[in-house]
């Protein structure tokens, strides 16, 4: 019979391998290490550059950044004074109350129609959705160049043929009436159409399918009676967005309004081509007046919060279903 080693009471603690670090890092430090960069570049490179632009509105800043020639509110009186600021805001606006509402319901409509698609669904979805990887710059050369070229082989003009018209149409260089509305509108619509129709399309699918059934059962077979009594109050919250996203996406246009009309800027600027966008680039980089430019940035951030609070408030956004 062998005699066996009594067992050692336990202490609580266990033995570390020789040469094994004693501690290992928080997990705050790790955090802190992987994050910092990050955080980093966010700080200075947006919120400082934020504040740094807020005070340079209230500096007379000319060919420099730096601050130091105090005038108070005096840019942002000279560029509310300035008629071809105030068009370019008129310019905006018209543009916005345009360009939402249509892509809303262009949007919502094909999300509707491609939802109800037995087959080849992901492929109406990944084809309507393929503009919205093009850059806003490749598309409006492409409509000017190409599409709305005004040369006798351009496709617009070839379909202008086919419909009775003997003289070439210059569908950017035309300013009365001004067509090259038409240019800018399609080409912002075939450009962000399908990145809302996904939006729409995931929130349609959300929808509970047993709230169908029941309309069914109660004698809703319409599918416009399901639309007006499921689906839209469904898409309260997604519509929503839709419309905030679109609301500032318009106020920032300044791509294809400036490559289309690059070469009329001078006269086409002057009456409706012009964005606050381009106669801030133009007077922030062309004239060297970061005040200016500066100050006509914030009037224009303003713009966008107004008309998002606006939208919000318009649209319930933030109250609860008891109060809704």
């Amino acid at each position: 019979m062998t005699a066996t080693a009594p067992a050692r009471p336990a202490t609580g603690r266990s033995r570390r391998a020789p040469g094994r670090r004693a501690a290992r890092w928080p997990a705050w430090r790790a955090f802190l290490l992987l994050t910092l960069p990050m955080v980093a570049g966010l700080f200075v490179f947006k919120y400082v550059a934020i504040g740094w632009g807020l005070l340079l509105s209230f500096n007379d800043a000319r060919g420099t950044i730096a601050l130091g020639d105090w005038n108070g509110l005096e840019n942002y009186r000279r560029l509310l004074s300035d008629p071809a600021f105030t068009r370019s805001l008129v310019t905006i606006l018209l543009f916005t109350l345009f360009i939402v509402p249509v892509t809303f319901a262009v949007s919502l409509g094909l999300a509707v129609l491609v939802n109800r698609l037995r087959r080849g669904r992901a492929l109406f979805r990944t084809t309507f959705f393929i503009p919205a990887a093009v850059s806003y710059v490749v598309g409006a050369l492409v409509w000017k160049m190409s599409l709305f070229s005004g040369t006798p082989s351009g496709v617009a003009n070839s379909l202008a043929y086919l419909l009775g018209y003997q003289d070439s149409i210059g569908w950017v260089a035309t300013v009365d009436p001004p067509l090259y509305w038409i240019v800018l509108v399609t080409v912002r619509l075939w450009l962000q159409t399908g990145f809302y129709m996904i939006l729409f399309l995931a929130g349609i699918q959300q929808v509970p399918a047993q709230l169908y059934e029941a309309a069914r059962v109660d004698g809703a077979e319409s599918e416009g009676r399901l639309f007006r009594h499921i689906t839209w109050p469904m898409l309260r919250n997604t519509s929503v967005a839709v419309v905030l996203l679109l609301i500032i996406n318009a106020f920032q246009a300044f791509d294809e309004f400036y490559n289309i009309l690059a070469s009329n800027l001078s006269g086409l600027g002057r009456a409706d081509g012009r964005t606050p966008l381009i106669h801030l680039f133009q007077t922030a980089l062309g004239e060297q007046n970061y005040g200016a430019g500066s100050a006509g940035a914030f009037v224009v951030t303003m713009l966008i919060v107004v008309f998002t609070l606006l939208q919000g408030r318009f649209a319930g956004f933030g109250r609860s279903e008891e109060e809704g």
